[in-house]
């Protein structure tokens, strides 16, 4: 194994405070100290080579809600080599028999609620299978197994996981993380974060989702740390148990913020053991900001990607209100630029691709040699998002480069539109998206949630005349109930493709 970085993290831990928790179920109230973790971890790590041959570089993938059982296997299988495949359980059995064909894991571990899953795969998989918890299963198992030290097997650029994409274009694709990547993302995390053993978040992003690893768990603990988990998200859990465990750091995307503010626990709930919170997906708006801001909670505004880190970039506290929408400076480890179609760096306030370069970067996409080398060209990873850079240095999202459209010969940016349109009066979400059109090509197409009905398009319309050139103006308005959103709360904008 290469000596430059540590990737035993357990075995550190189990050495150092063996008795600090480092992870807890937020609804059962179980919990694992580091000691008992590191113990579980090599039981599984035993079981899972003498039962089923798991080895290095074997994949085995995993339809699972977020567990102890879930952490158990992560750590057991990074002891082995071997690659977990987490598997979205809320995909349709399309997708999922793709992941799993991709893939070709030798084992598929999942819970009895999603054997139906499983047994729709096609005949062609011959992986194994195992329920992770319930009789004769993973979890019980392994209680079994030897408590002997399982050696550590892999070197930092052996793959740890791979994660699939959410196929916006065309098949999802595998993200290949490796051991380093994971380890710099932590570093870049707690360098930016200044984690410490005392700290301790309360989690509910999906462990299928880059968000629910490596945003705050993973980092957390490498750090020894503790996290609490959550099946899925709950605002009032939330608030209870971020006052019940003392949190100290809270992440979430505008609508969860949004959502945690709306419930009548808000305003009793003791938050003040919380020093920030991290916010991504997509720029807060500036009076949610301030609401946050008046509990005692600044706004760190972040940004991330599955293919590299996802900790990138990050706004100081001190600069939420200042520079509203901007996702702050790259990370200590990670290298940007703003570059045109032809590679070249742009200068201060000019639109390009934003790329990056740094020892966070993802290994490139499973079997998919074509969609690597068109996303990581001479070390750099072609984001696909859209930025600009301030004079001071600050950084911007703009947009997807496929999502901006082109108005009447003008580059038109939905981001843009969104900010201005979110600032109107009785707006609560809104989502902006392109259009064919017959006189200029393309226009823009708003999708609103209105706090009350009395909101009208001539509002809209009035609103955005005062503060968007005519070419930017959206020229449809429809009103939703509800945007269409992912498991982190993101907003699915192919869904609203769909409906244009």
């Amino acid at each position: 194994m290469t000596a430059s970085i540590e990737l035993d993290w357990l075995k550190k831990w189990d050495l150092y405070s063996p008795k600090n928790i480092a992870i807890k179920d937020g609804e059962t109230g179980r919990e694992l100290s580091y000691a008992q973790l590191f113990e579980m971890a090599n039981r599984g790590s035993q079981y899972l080579r003498g039962t089923f041959g798991i080895s290095k570089g074997d994949r085995v993938a995993v339809l699972a809600t977020n567990e102890l059982e879930y952490v158990i296997l992560f750590f057991a299988l990074q002891r082995l080599g071997a690659i977990m495949v987490p598997v979205n359980f809320r995909l349709t059995q399309r997708e999922v028999d793709h992941i799993i064909t991709d893939s070709a894991p030798k084992l598929v571990i999942c819970q009895e609620a999603f054997i139906g899953i499983l047994e729709k795969l096609p005949t062609s998989v011959k992986a194994e299978k195992l329920l992770l918890q319930g009789p004769h299963s993973f979890a019980e198992e392994i209680l079994k197994a030897s408590a002997e030290v399982y050696p550590f097997v892999p070197e930092e650029t052996d793959p740890v996981m791979i994660l699939y994409t959410s196929g916006t274009t065309g098949s999802p694709k595998g993200a290949i993380l490796t051991h380093k990547m994971i380890f710099w993302n932590s570093i870049n995390t707690t360098f930016r974060l200044n984690i410490s053993q005392t700290d301790c978040t309360v989690s509910f992003l999906p462990f299928f989702h880059t968000g629910g690893w490596n945003v705050l768990t993973t980092p957390f603990i490498h750090r020894g740390a503790k996290v609490v988990i959550l099946k899925k998200f709950d605002a009032e859990q939330i608030l209870l148990l971020s006052e019940k465990e003392k949190a100290t750091i809270l992440f979430g995307v505008p609508t969860t913020m949004d959502m945690m503010v709306r419930s009548p626990l808000f305003a009793k709930s003791d938050l003040s053991s919380i020093r920030y919170s991290i916010v991504g997906g997509e720029p807060m708006p500036i009076e949610l900001i301030k609401v946050w801001d008046k509990k005692g909670i600044p706004i760190r505004q972040g940004y991330g990607l599955t293919e590299f880190g996802p900790s990138v970039f990050s706004l100081n506290e001190e600069d939420a209100l200042r520079k509203i929408g901007s996702i702050g400076f790259p990370n200590f480890y990670v290298e940007a630029k703003v570059v045109d179609n032809e590679g070249h760096e742009l200068g201060a306030d000019e639109i390009g691709e934003l790329v990056l370069k740094g020892p966070a970067c993802m290994q490139g996409y499973w079997h998919n040699e074509k969609a690597t080398k068109e996303t990581i060209k001479d070390g750099w990873l072609y984001t696909g998002d859209l930025v600009r850079r301030d004079s001071e240095g600050y950084y911007y999202v703009v947009g997807r480069k496929k999502e901006m459209f082109i108005s009447g010969g003008e580059n038109v940016y939905p981001v843009e539109l969104e900010q201005v349109l979110r600032a109107c009066p009785g707006v609560l979400e809104v989502a902006v998206i392109g259009v064919p059109d017959e006189k200029w090509g393309e226009v823009g197409k708003a999708f609103i949630v209105r706090q009350h009905e009395s909101v009208l398009t001539q509002h809209l319309l009035d609103h955005c005349l005062q503060n968007l050139a005519k070419f930017k103006i959206p020229k449809h308005f429809i009103f939703l109930d509800a945007l269409p959103k992912g498991d982190s709360g993101k907003i699915l904008k192919r869904k609203l493709q769909e409906l244009a």
